[in-house]
């Protein structure tokens, strides 16, 4: 799986801190996994799962090949049949989206683009009995998906607290919702970012949120 923007956007603002043991499902080349080892700054472990042989061989092979090899740990099953042994500070997931659009030629694709390997009642579910009680989840979904997602966090007994409004340009709609849920209902945190100023350039708030990524910035 290639590196999208949709995967640097969590990597680089999901809120990391306090999170001493964290889970990446669906954690593709290991791309998210491996920003968030970069950004924490306490003693963090991270578990990444992966039902993709392809991509769980990928992302090993990134991680060993990363500064941050004995923070991250890759596993090749998919969530339904992950045990884990500790409860976690937060969970972070770039799920499968497309839920009523034909499948991709390629089954590879398929699995990681539609929910019919991954659906969203699922990801709740066993993202709340992985959860510490403080614990929090932290998705990016397209729009519609996401606003259905809100309601579905509710019925599991997850609140949005943080939400970010993602834009390609200003003049466009609005393509991505960025999500953190917890089982502690308060006020919730809006945000909004633009991808592109001027021309094809990227914007100002967008390198700052992801320069430390980046060779180019």
């Amino acid at each position: 799986m290639k590196v999208g923007t949709d995967a640097v956007l969590l990597g680089g603002w999901v809120n990391v801190s306090g999170a001493k043991r964290i889970l990446d499902i669906g954690t593709g080349c290991g791309i998210i996994a491996l920003m968030i080892a970069q950004r924490a700054n306490e003693p963090t472990t991270i578990d990444a799962i992966e039902s993709e042989e392809a991509d769980a061989t990928q992302a090993t092979k990134n991680v060993l090949n990363s500064p941050w090899a004995n923070r991250v740990k890759v596993f090749h099953q998919p969530l339904q049949e992950f045990k884990n042994t500790e409860s976690y500070d937060l969970i972070v997931s770039n799920p499968p989206y497309f839920t009523n659009s034909q499948l991709p030629p390629s089954s590879h694709r398929a699995k990681a683009r539609h929910t019919h390997s991954l659906n969203y009642q699922e990801l709740l579910k066993y993202s709340v009995g992985m959860l510490t009680k403080k614990g929090r989840l932290a998705v990016v979904l397209p729009v519609e998906e996401g606003n259905q997602f809100v309601f579905l966090a509710k019925d599991h007994g997850l609140f949005c607290v943080r939400q970010l409004a993602f834009y390609s340009r200003k003049e466009k709609p609005q393509e991505r919702w960025l999500f953190e849920f917890s089982a502690e209902e308060k006020s919730v945190t809006q945000e909004m970012l633009v991808l592109h100023g001027e021309g094809e350039s990227w914007s100002e708030e967008y390198k700052r949120l992801t320069k430390e990524f980046y060779l180019k910035l």
